[in-house]
């Protein structure tokens, strides 16, 4: 699936370098921003809604930004056997330390729970420079114009409940594929800074129609089947994104329609339900539940649209990982009840277990897309 792209290295407006996944045959651009979000079981109930809408408004400006196709916000959960604490300490306890003062942090390490969870959140902007309302230039004007968009929302990120810190590195990007395709050599990814984007890839991999093997791992993949039909709260997700015993990515996919486009769509949508209603009308038959539901939501979207709100197409792709096959059941079972416990419908990607794990990745790819036949 990634077989086409290749890893940029750019530098933002201030000099600090960031990595770039370039799609070769889509002619697509995707950087990716590390975030630490708030979280919503530590904060008073009009900061969790005030963040809510916040980043509702923020989706609602990329209607605005026509060369930006979708953004996809991965939270990725792994077990952590304990070293990444031991490392840490061990990098910086300065060797001119009181002995006292290392003893006391070597005891410090050596009693600390052996496990633990590693949570890392990303949120990946995919870019088109040839939907750029400057028009299409070379590939320094598209990365130029992919910074300062990169910067615009960053920016705008921080009244979402979330701390941007910073723009995810080349070493980064491919330390990311690389500890997901084989999660055994995680730690050493960590430590690593000089990997390419040769060394991210698999060394060996082979799809199933219901999972897929790739060197040290086994995962399978899902998409949702319905979003929830009814309110939901501000932490209807927790459940699923929460850490667990196995590693697991879990990425929401925006694709942002075009403010102009948008009312087209709704006024659609309205016309729609009022057909049904007429023809069910002339037919006799009886309202239901989901006939009424239907037609007041398309009433609400068309009068929110009208109010300055965006329209936006989301998405929801799981992936679970294991690195033993007699854990693979038990995995499935964990991932599926999370979702329950979430409102959410998933379905196996039948046949595309390789998409699906590779739309967890902060690489730019959208399934949805590879339907229409664009890639």
């Amino acid at each position: 699936m990634l077989a086409a792209t290749r890893l940029l290295s750019a530098e933002d407006a201030f000099g600090r370098p960031y990595g770039i996944v370039w799609d070769r045959r889509a002619g697509l651009f995707t950087a990716t921003l590390k975030v630490s979000p708030a979280s919503t079981w530590l904060a008073e109930r009009s900061d969790a809604d005030t963040w809510v809408a916040n980043w509702g408004a923020w989706l609602a400006s990329l209607g605005h930004m026509p060369a930006v196709r979708w953004v996809t916000v991965a939270v990725d959960t792994a077990p952590e056997p304990g070293s990444t604490l031991a490392d840490t300490i061990g990098r910086d306890l300065s060797p001119d330390a009181p002995e006292a003062a290392a003893l006391l942090m070597r005891q410090l390490v050596s009693t600390a729970p052996r496990t633990a969870a590693r949570v890392d959140t990303y949120v990946s902007v995919t870019f088109d420079p040839a939907r750029s309302p400057a028009g299409q230039g070379d590939m320094s004007t598209a990365i130029g114009e992919l910074s300062s968009t990169m910067e615009a929302l960053a920016s705008a990120l921080g009244s979402c409940g979330v701390t941007v810190t910073g723009r995810a590195t080349a070493n980064e990007l491919a330390g990311i594929v690389r500890a997901a395709f084989d999660p055994s050599a995680r730690a050493d990814t960590v430590r690593a800074d000089d990997l390419t984007w040769a060394d991210a890839g698999p060394i060996g991999a082979e799809e199933h129609p219901d999972h897929y093997r790739h060197d040290s791992g086994i995962s399978v993949s899902w998409a949702w089947h319905e979003a929830p039909r009814q309110n939901v709260p501000a932490d209807v997700l927790s459940r699923l994104v929460a850490p667990g015993p196995y590693s697991k990515r879990v990425s929401l996919q925006y694709r942002p329609l075009p403010a102009t486009e948008a009312m087209r769509v709704l006024e659609d949508e309205v016309n729609a339900a009022a057909f049904r209603e007429h023809y069910r009308r002339r037919t006799g038959r009886d309202e239901t539940a989901r006939d009424a539901y239907d037609q007041a939501r398309a009433r609400q979207a068309a009068a929110e649209e009208a109010t300055g709100a965006g329209v936006t197409l989301v998405t929801l792709y799981v992936t679970s990982t294991v690195t033993h096959e007699d854990d693979l059941a038990r995995a499935v079972a964990v991932t599926e009840a999370a979702a329950e416990a979430s409102r959410i419908r998933l379905r196996r990607l039948w046949g595309s277990q390789s998409a699906g794990f590779a739309t967890t990745l902060p690489c730019g790819v959208c399934p949805a897309e590879l339907t229409r036949g664009s890639w």
